[in-house]
């Protein structure tokens, strides 16, 4: 009889011849040629690429996302926009230049959303990401009571766009979905908006009673009136609080008393000092450049674009041409790389002007800086890259980019 040893060893040599015989089937099957994929035709890619450019050039406040592709022997256009007229031209260009594509563009709202395609804010400040997911760059923020459309859902969370137009993805723990039908009751009821930069409101109306939630400067709250020196509050999601009376003001009021002039956008900006800098940030919890400006001028009344290079394009130009001497107080300041032969402008950072060859912008923190040399605050940095100046606050009629901070609470952005 073979011994256990010839078994083993045949066994084993058996094992090998197999598995070298599957090494080369799989290496043969990977240098075989695979099908190539049908390319799109040209013109088509040019088609989705122009109505992008006239509809959505700026992705941060219009949604359009097209993809052209086969399937099977079908050219397929798909994708979604919260543009009709982006849609409906497409639909018509594709009718003409492509007749055997099919277009399976959804129009936003989501019916998924089953007509609760308008939310207001619950929490003190929304964090609005660039994906539907914590892990996502923070895109910009929301304050309590800010009206928004809701555009998509996906998972938990929602695209929603804010009245400055920007697009961003919210959890939904942090906003109350409503019909357009609740969004006009909303708007139709008593509110006060909260002016300290700070604060909590009451299961009481005590400070030592405990806390409902915390405030922050802007946050707007339905009323039901006074008690003890409280003005008790209720949240859209049913929470009702006692907020001190000193730290809240009739939101018509409020809105009536705006002003933005130099002076008072200058102050406004000065309460905001030493505010941590914060990517994304546009509340007291944190500010980057333009989210601090955002809010400077919000708190005065108008609503204006969520990034520097958004603003810079908004109000009227001022002449630096001698840097300083045709500045106001309250005029924007824009910084970056300018314009070369082969590049374009790049504007990166901006700050509110003060006068007296001081600026106040967010970097590192809240603080101010000059550009006189002489100055403890003189920033080198800071007046080598200096590109512009526009003035924002009494430079045009209202329009889409600049307008009063009454329209998001009374009427449609």
């Amino acid at each position: 009889m073979p011994s256990f040893n010839h078994f083993s060893v045949n066994r084993h040599a058996q094992s090998a011849r197999w598995l070298a015989w599957a090494w080369l089937a799989v290496w043969v099957a990977a240098c075989e040629p695979t099908p190539t994929e049908r390319a799109v035709p040209p013109a088509l890619t040019a088609l989705l690429d122009s109505v992008k450019a006239r509809h959505a050039p700026d992705g941060r406040v219009a949604w359009f996302k097209a993809e052209a592709r086969y399937q099977g022997d079908s050219l397929v256009v798909s994708g979604e926009t919260n543009l009709p007229a982006a849609r409906s031209e497409l639909a018509q260009a594709l009718a003409r230049q492509q007749p055997s594509a099919h277009l399976q563009m959804e129009l936003l709202p989501s019916p998924a959303l089953a007509g609760r395609t308008r939310a207001v804010v619950a929490v003190s400040v929304a964090n609005l990401r660039s994906q539907p997911k914590h892990a996502a760059e923070l895109a910009t923020q929301a304050l309590l009571g800010t009206p928004l459309h809701v555009w998509q859902k996906q998972g938990g969370w929602y695209l929603v766009q804010t009245p400055d137009r920007y697009l961003a993805w919210v959890d939904g723990g942090a906003i109350t979905r409503l019909s357009q039908a609740g969004l006009d009751s909303f708007r139709q009821a008593p509110k006060v908006i909260y002016t300290a930069i700070y604060g909590h409101g009451y299961a009481q109306p005590s400070a030592n009673a405990p806390i409902v939630n915390d405030l922050v400067a802007g946050n707007v709250l339905e009323t039901e009136g006074q008690a003890a020196g409280y003005t008790q509050v209720r949240f859209t999601d049913g929470r009702r609080a006692y907020v001190p009376a000193r730290e809240t003001q009739p939101l018509p009021q409020w809105l009536a008393s705006r002003n933005p002039t130099g002076q008072n956008l200058v102050a406004t900006a000065r309460l905001m000092m030493g505010l941590p800098y914060l990517w994304g940030g546009t509340s007291v919890k944190g500010v980057d450049c333009s989210g601090f400006t955002k809010t400077a001028y919000f708190l005065n009344g108008l609503v204006i674009p969520r990034d520097a290079s958004q603003q810079v394009h908004a109000g009227q130009a001022v002449d630096t041409t001698r840097r300083c001497a045709q500045l106001r107080p309250g005029d924007l300041l824009f910084f970056g790389r300018p314009a070369t032969d082969s590049t374009a402008e790049k504007v990166v950072h901006v700050g509110l002007w003060l006068g007296n060859g001081e600026f106040i912008h967010a970097s590192n923190r809240v603080r101010v800086s000059s550009f006189d040399p002489k100055s403890p605050h003189y920033d080198d940095f800071e007046r080598k890259r200096f590109l512009k100046a526009r003035r924002l606050a009494t430079a045009l009629p209202p329009n889409e980019q600049v307008y009063p901070v009454q329209r998001v609470f009374t009427q449609e952005p």
